[in-house]
C-alpha cells in the first residue's frame, strides 16, 4: 500500500515545486529608456534533466509584457514579439539579455525609476510558474559581448523606441 500512497502523492506535487528545484533565476533586473516601454533581462538555469518552455510572461506594470527578441532582416536589427516563447534546455541555462532575447513591458503604467522592483510572473508550462523580482537599474551597461554593435545599432519595431 505505501507504493501507491506514495506515487500518489508524487503525482499530487504542484508543478510549480516542480520549477522551484529545477529552474534558478539569477541577475533579474529591468530598465526604461523612455515612459512607455521598458525591459527585463535575467539569467535562468535549467537543473532538471527535462527542457523547460518558457511560454508566457506577466506583470502589472504595464498594458502588455511579451517575450521579444531582435532578429536581423535585410541588415536591420528589429525587435520582434516571441509567440512561442523560448527554452531552457534540460541542464542549460537561458540568457535574457540587452540586444537578445528579453521580456519587453509595453505601455507601462508608471515610469520605471532605479531602485523600483518590478515583479514578473514567468510561465513555464509544464515546469510550473514561477514570479520573480526584478529592481530597476536605468543606468546599468550590458555585459561585455552583449548587446547591439555596430551596424546592428539600427533598430526598426511597430514600438516606441526604447534603448533595452
Amino acid at each position: 500500500m505505501k507504493p501507491i500512497f506514495l506515487a500518489a502523492l508524487l503525482t499530487a506535487t504542484p508543478l510549480a515545486a516542480f520549477a522551484d528545484q529545477t529552474l534558478h533565476i539569477h541577475d533579474a533586473y529591468a530598465r526604461s529608456a523612455n515612459p512607455v516601454t521598458g525591459a527585463a533581462f535575467m539569467t535562468i538555469e535549467n537543473s532538471g534533466d527535462v527542457d523547460c518552455h518558457l511560454q508566457d510572461v506577466s506583470s502589472e506594470i504595464a498594458a502588455r509584457t511579451e517575450l521579444h527578441t531582435h532578429r536581423e532582416e535585410d541588415g536591420v536589427m528589429k525587435m520582434v514579439h516571441v509567440e512561442e516563447g523560448f527554452v531552457v534546455p534540460a541542464g542549460g541555462t537561458l540568457m535574457l539579455a540587452r540586444g537578445g532575447d528579453h521580456v519587453m513591458f509595453l505601455g507601462l503604467e508608471n515610469s520605471l525609476e532605479d531602485g523600483d522592483k518590478v515583479e514578473i510572473s514567468l510561465d513555464f508550462g509544464d515546469c510550473g510558474i514561477q514570479t520573480v523580482e526584478a529592481v530597476v537599474d536605468n543606468e546599468r551597461k550590458p555585459a561585455m559581448g552583449h548587446g547591439m554593435h555596430g551596424k546592428h545599432a539600427r533598430m526598426e519595431t511597430d514600438m516606441p523606441q526604447s534603448d533595452h
